[in-house]
């Protein structure tokens, strides 16, 4: 089965030997996703709603690249810093998924890799 990959040009790519999205068949893998623009700055700093929001506007950006959309998602899972911001996540979570409904997790966890993330979320979609 052919195997598709998308980059963001993110940094930890390279490093870590990851790419941003990948695509079997009809199943696309989204890798943990930050609020960070293409300048490497920080979007929505200290705001829980709003890095959520960007992250799933990303997402979705390259859902779309592999020929997906969030009407494929059927899981995604929220790594949070702070699980007491429930609400603030899953606000923005539910005007993306609301009628889409598909299986997540969310769990509270000691960091991510830059202290000013206060959300990375990962998703699969398999295309209908």
């Amino acid at each position: 089965m052919e195997r598709t990959y998308y980059a963001s040009g993110a940094k930890w790519e390279e490093i870590v030997g990851y790419s941003r999205a990948v695509k079997v068949g009809h199943t696309v893998e989204v890798t943990g996703t930050v609020a960070v623009n293409e300048k490497n700055e920080v979007v929505g700093r200290g705001n829980a709603y709003a890095q959520t929001r960007y992250i799933l506007e990303k997402i979705e950006g390259v859902l779309h690249r592999a020929g997906a959309r969030l009407e494929d998602v059927v899981r995604t899972r929220m790594f949070v810093t702070d699980i007491s911001r429930w609400e603030e996540y899953g606000r923005a979570h539910g005007e993306f998924f609301r009628d889409i409904r598909p299986c997540t997790t969310m769990v509270e966890v000691k960091g991510l890799i830059d202290p000013e993330f206060l959300i990375e979320i990962e998703a699969t979609a398999i295309i209908s």
